[in-house]
């Protein structure tokens, strides 16, 4: 998708409601979206990457009131780090709620959420009605893209398709900070 129209929004988010996989754009690298409340299209992303089933992904929201009904717990150093830093290249990390399944936490009992200041992919996030597991868009071991040429240089062919944002403003992946 070369613009983000109301329409491609549409097609774009049709693709991550149905199961399939999508490159976004983010302000640190290009993600590999998929729902990250469906294990069949979370497990997709591990496939696509070749990417080790013990690595959690981080699951993207298009605002913070997404974020309740996905933790068990939002301490008060979260909220203010939120209030500081979101939107922005940040992950939190929180107790998870049942509903994330444990391919995308790897298990464990937290989750990784992001807030992307990128808004292309919080109008994706919120047309798509779900939150979005997406680790950086490239085979596991590749650098992470910047582009979305770079996207297609890794994952043309096991993905449905690329939302083409631009270059990352950032280009480097987010900070993560344990907050359990």
């Amino acid at each position: 998708f070369d613009a983000l129209t109301p329409e491609t929004v549409r097609q774009a988010a049709e693709i991550i409601t149905r199961g399939g996989l999508l490159g976004i754009p983010t302000e640190t690298v290009y993600g590999l979206g998929a729902n990250a409340l469906d294990v069949r299209a979370v497990a997709k992303i591990f496939e696509a990457k070749g990417r080790p089933q013990d690595n959690p992904l981080i699951t993207h929201v298009a605002c913070a009131e997404e974020i309740p009904p996905l933790v068990r717990a939002i301490p008060a150093a979260a909220r203010k780090l939120m209030e500081a830093f979101w939107p922005g290249p940040m992950t939190l990390i929180l107790p998870k709620a049942d509903c994330i399944p444990d391919a995308v936490s790897a298990g464990l009992d937290t989750v990784g959420i992001r807030l992307p200041a990128n808004a292309d992919a919080r109008r994706l996030i919120r047309a798509a009605g779900c939150p979005i597991a997406a680790p950086s868009a490239n085979r596991s071991g590749r650098p992470s893209p910047t582009t979305a040429l770079h996207v297609l240089e890794d994952m043309d062919g096991r993905i449905s398709g690329v939302v083409d944002g631009g270059p990352c403003s950032v280009g480097v992946e987010s900070t993560i900070i344990d907050l359990t």
